[in-house]
């Protein structure tokens, strides 16, 4: 982690929802290493697994990861679908902690309902409408619970964490349940920053670039240690980042004292790293949206190598 956030989040409570793999748990993890108390949920324990179908990526192991970084890692299962659970964990939040200065909004799992290349009339609709209460309606219902008590002690912090910044956005995603669901987080944080500015709260949306997740790591047959032979197979790899470049970023964050300044923003973790100074695993800071316009979408030369 970066040296600025040891010890910042000292005595803080953090949640993040959907902490079992990729994003969310290193975001759980760098605000552990930080020095806070997280609560990592999601529906994946060892003794069940999700429809996501990973067993081996449980939120049991994120808690351990955030207690051997040095901060309290606390699990426990949650469907952020289910009202009556969300509301039972953050009565335990209270009673536990009787604060919470940090929510993460990072439930999602619906990577294998996408269906690209098809009319939205030609999709199915079943799988379609599940995107969206996987990505959009878990993030409400938390919200709607854990909030009364993030905003009891002023300089709260809410991270939506989607796919892309709203300029990356404004280009179609390809399947409208997917955009709508990426889209909506951006939204939010727009709207949660007007109604926890009187709280001295802030609201940010925050999208990682391109994501080495265990699942991206697994489509193309490689481990984080040789990630970079996936590059032979997408040229576009190779501006990849780890999940713990977006934990670092959202850490760093939570850390800023001046965090209201990033307020109702959406951002990318390389934006974030530009202004905070981290940097990821291997000391670089990738740029995916800048690799991107100028390269992949402006026709300018460059590798991905002059964006990190």
């Amino acid at each position: 982690m970066d040296v600025s956030t040891q010890g910042a989040l000292a005595g803080r409570v953090a949640l993040v929802a959907g902490a079992t793999r990729g994003a969310g748990r290193a975001m759980a993890v760098e605000l552990g290493a930080a020095g806070a108390t997280v609560y990592a949920t999601g529906r994946t324990t060892r003794e069940q697994v999700s429809e996501v179908g990973r067993p081996t990526e449980t939120i049991e192991e994120t808690a351990e990861l955030i207690t051997a970084a040095g901060g309290t890692g606390i699990a426990v299962p949650t469907d952020h679908l289910e009202p009556e659970r969300v509301r039972a964990l953050v009565e335990r939040i209270d009673r536990e902690q009787g604060r919470l200065d940090v929510l993460v909004n990072d439930v999602w799992g619906g990577e294998a309902l996408i269906e690209f290349g098809k009319k939205t009339w030609e999709t199915d609709l079943t799988g379609g409408l599940r995107m969206l209460r996987l990505g959009v309606e878990t993030h409400l219902i938390t919200s709607y619970y854990a909030l009364p008590l993030l905003i009891r002690h002023p300089g709260g912090l809410v991270v939506e964490v989607t796919d892309g910044n709203e300029e990356f956005n404004k280009t179609y995603r390809e399947n409208l349940f997917f955009d709508l669901t990426k889209n909506a987080p951006i939204r939010t944080a727009f709207g949660l920053a007007e109604e926890l500015a009187e709280f001295d709260g802030t609201a940010v949306s925050i999208s990682p670039g391109f994501l080495r997740s265990e699942q991206m790591l697994d489509h193309f047959g490689v481990r984080e240690e040789n990630w970079r032979d996936a590059v032979e197979k997408e040229p576009h790899f190779a501006i990849a980042e780890s999940p713990y470049f977006v934990g670092r970023a959202v850490a760093a964050l939570a850390a800023d004292p001046d965090r209201a300044r990033w307020n109702g923003k959406s951002v990318f973790s390389g934006d974030l790293a530009k202004v905070y100074g981290f940097t990821d695993l291997d000391g670089s800071r990738p740029d995916v949206l800048g690799y991107f316009q100028d390269v992949v979408f402006g026709g300018k030369e460059g590798t991905a190598a002059d964006y990190r």
